[in-house]
């Protein structure tokens, strides 16, 4: 048998029936208040039957944290209902149901925002074409927010959830205040690199200490990126530094977020050692390590295992095939589809806007109309 499907036991004693996650992927099919829907609900239902855990697409924890339209909320108690379908919707096919939760800060676009003014750590915009500027958080302000992660949490307990995940990563609120780029404060919320650290910490021990009212099995993650392009930016000698301070945290795991498991730095072309591989090696010991990016493939999947990972996480590889699992473990690794086509929507169960961002998106997923047209143009 492959190695990621061998179940894996957590710390706090949750266990996973096997070693393959769902990776959080936002697919833009909550409604407009946040609330889950029919085609969200048949989404997920789709990516629960093999996977040993589902961590689901980002849930923003206050109505002024929203970064994608569709996005699932998680910032008010009407919608604990709607979670708690989402939940059982992933948990009756026997995965672990895990919700990601967000603030964007300034990657929130204006106009998803109830007073049209993103906000981050300093008054410094993205740098992205027509990126707007975000207004600084006043101390209070940020204690609020650190609260309502912690509120959220306490939401998806009422609502059934296995766990969640801190979303840490891909530029948003808690990155930016890590951040040398768009983190610029002389406060205690910034300054050096331990001090740019102490958003993201209070988060974690914020959530971790509300994660204390449920069964001791609720899992609490943390996902990261270890670097940016921007200058001056995130290095991995910051990223080694935050990951050695978050093992000694209350977490269940830190789930490394990069397009490609054996990538090398997106900062040095000359530095081709894998970020997850590097990462592992640092704190591996310690907490368990989730590796992602493009593991299409069963060989892929096991090259990754082979590097001591315990656990992987799957996001384009389990839209492009939704039965990725099953067919690694019936033996039709063959079978296994490593392309989508742009006709097979339906029968892949993709909500509408997620396929058409798809589709938009050249270089994203691997798409057979694409590769097609790049062989005879």
């Amino acid at each position: 048998m492959h190695s990621f499907l061998e179940p894996f036991t957590f710390n706090n004693g949750a266990t996973l029936r096997n070693r393959i996650m769902l990776a959080p992927m936002t697919n833009f099919a909550s409604a407009e208040d946040g609330e889950t829907t029919v085609d969200e609900l048949a989404y997920y239902r789709e990516r629960s039957t093999g996977t040993g855990a589902v961590i689901t697409a980002c849930a923003n924890v206050t109505a002024d944290g929203k970064g994608f339209p569709g996005e699932i909320g998680v910032y008010d108690d009407s919608l604990i209902d709607g979670l708690a379908d989402l939940a059982e919707t992933i948990q009756a096919e026997g995965a672990k149901a895990i919700l990601q939760i967000f603030h964007g800060g300034r990657m929130c676009p204006p106009d998803l925002l109830p007073d049209g003014q993103p906000v981050s750590a300093s008054a410094i915009p993205a740098e992205r074409e027509n990126a707007a500027t975000p207004r600084a958080l006043e101390h209070d302000e940020i204690e609020e927010i650190v609260e309502a992660f912690a509120n959220a949490t306490r939401r998806a307990i009422k609502a059934g959830f296995d766990g969640v995940e801190i979303h840490g990563a891909n530029t948003y609120l808690i990155q930016q205040f890590y951040s040398p780029h768009s983190n610029q404060r002389d406060d205690t919320w910034g300054g050096s690199r331990y001090e740019r650290m102490t958003f993201p910490l209070a988060v974690t021990r914020a959530v971790a200490a509300a994660a204390l009212e449920a069964p001791p099995e609720f899992i609490v993650g943390y996902r990261f990126s270890p670097e940016e392009r921007e200058e001056p930016g995130i290095t991995m000698d910051d990223t080694l530094e935050l990951v050695r301070h978050l093992a000694e945290e209350d977490l269940d795991y830190l789930h490394v977020s990069v397009q490609d498991f054996f990538a090398g730095s997106m900062r040095d072309e000359n530095d081709t050692r894998s970020r997850v591989e590097m990462i592992q090696a640092e704190v591996g010991e310690q907490i368990p390590v989730i590796g992602v990016g493009s593991l299409y493939t069963v060989d892929d999947a096991n090259r990754a295992m082979a590097t001591g990972v315990p656990l992987l996480a799957l996001g384009r590889e389990l839209i492009v095939d939704p039965d990725w699992v099953e067919k690694a473990a019936d033996g039709r690794e063959e079978e296994i589809r490593t392309e989508l086509s742009l006709e097979e929507r339906e029968d892949l169960v993709v909500p509408e806007t997620l396929w058409n961002t798809i589709g938009n998106t050249p270089g994203w997923f691997p798409v057979k109309e694409h590769r097609e047209e790049e062989d005879h143009g």
